[in-house]
């Protein structure tokens, strides 16, 4: 669930999530820095919902993963080493079979639906793509499409000359 969680609400590629280090975190002022593509460094929120989550993992999962090892990763798998993004995949899928749920999501899914909820609420597009790390507005425009889709729906639904 942290891990689901820390995907949503600060939209990181599952590169970004497993490359973190405990010592990235700072649940004080709710961020993440996240090294991204080229090596580019930004702060990503977390959100209190995540804050809640993270701090749950690090007292209790974190520590039992660990053992008596030390690492800096953030997320670790079974073995107290590092997670894979193979390993994250394999969480996610496990949590979806567990839920009602009947759709397919995936590390990216999430990403996308961060950036969609954000366009959604009135974020403006040079935010979202700063969010992202996304290093041309290119990039970050594909996600326009999915609420552009959404708002004309609601035009056609509501609207008395759709």
């Amino acid at each position: 669930r942290t891990i689901i969680e820390t995907l949503y609400a600060s939209g990181l590629r599952v590169s970004e999530l497993v490359s973190l280090n405990i010592t990235d975190l700072n649940l004080e002022v709710g961020s993440v820095l996240v090294t991204g593509k080229g090596g580019r460094e930004r702060l990503a929120p977390l959100g209190e919902e995540c804050i809640g989550w993270l701090e749950s993992y690090l007292e209790i999962s974190r520590r039992r993963l660990l053992g008596k090892q030390e690492h800096l990763a953030l997320f670790l798998n079974r073995n107290g080493g590092r997670l894979s993004d193979r390993g994250v995949r394999l969480i996610i899928d496990k949590c979806i079979l567990k839920s009602p749920l009947e759709i397919d999501i995936s590390p990216h899914w999430l990403r996308h639906t961060f950036a969609t909820h954000l366009l959604e609420g009135g974020a403006d597009l040079r935010s979202v793509q700063e969010l992202l790390g996304h290093r041309c507005l290119s990039s970050t425009q594909v996600y326009t499409h999915v609420t552009n889709l959404r708002l004309r729906k609601i035009y056609h639904n509501t609207h008395p000359r759709a």
